[in-house]
């Protein structure tokens, strides 16, 4: 995933393919699937692991996405910086409402799979976590610098260039495919050289599924099923 981005190939039917930009996705908002067709169950698993895992949770149709820092710049290289966006992820999780299925956050990407929000749709969640995340970035380098606010001009942050404006959303409906995505992402740091072992990546979800252990970010959130009934005159 890290080597390049898959083309904007169409199926022979004219129908972007589910590995498409959300990005294009979203401005051709009439081939989003309809939200009755979102929430596939399967029965209630466990994620394997080379530790034994105590967190269970139901499947459900979910979005891998993968967004990027401008240029790929390293601007969550510092832990303050994937402290705030993990905060800033709790914030909009709770705001749209959708369940973190798992996260890692890299030094210039993110990998966030997440359930089809109640509020909004995955574009809306993206760009809301962004310029939360932005904001509070400046914020904070702001609350640091404080009256030398001209050492900030120029910056990627100061002039807004702190995203890439598309992402890549895979759609993952089986268990299968779940683990896998969940592995890969859970791996990145240790592939990257930036730990010896995934657990030692701290802005990830992988003690969570490893050791059960609460971070901030609460991960597969079990959330209750609503029965809608209609009276009939």
């Amino acid at each position: 995933m890290d080597a390049g981005w898959p083309s904007r190939t169409l199926t022979r039917h004219g129908m972007p393919h589910p590995w498409q930009f959300h990005g294009w996705a979203a401005a051709n908002s009439h081939w989003h699937v309809h939200r009755s067709q979102l929430n596939r169950r399967v029965p209630v698993t466990s994620f394997p692991c080379r530790q034994t895992c105590t967190a269970t949770t139901a499947l459900e149709y979910s979005h891998f996405t993968t967004t990027s820092c401008d240029q790929r710049r390293p601007l969550l290289g510092k832990p303050l910086s994937r402290d705030l966006f993990l905060e800033a992820m709790e914030q909009i999780r709770q705001r749209h409402q959708f369940v973190v299925v798992g996260y890692v956050v890299m030094p210039e990407h993110v990998h966030l799979p997440f359930t089809e929000p109640e509020r909004g749709n995955p574009s809306m969640v993206l760009a809301a976590l962004k310029q939360t995340f932005t904001h509070r970035l400046l914020r904070e380098l702001l609350a640091q610098t404080g009256a030398q606010t001209d050492s900030l001009w120029g910056t990627p942050v100061a002039v807004g260039h702190v995203w890439q404006r598309r992402f890549y959303d895979f759609g993952v409906f089986t268990e299968k495919k779940r683990v896998e995505k969940l592995r890969y992402m859970h791996r990145n740091p240790v592939q990257r050289g930036l730990v010896l072992e995934p657990e030692q990546w701290l802005w990830s979800s992988f003690r969570h599924y490893a050791y059960g252990e609460r971070g901030p970010v609460l991960v597969n959130e079990t959330r209750k099923a609503e029965l809608h009934t209609r009276k009939i005159s």
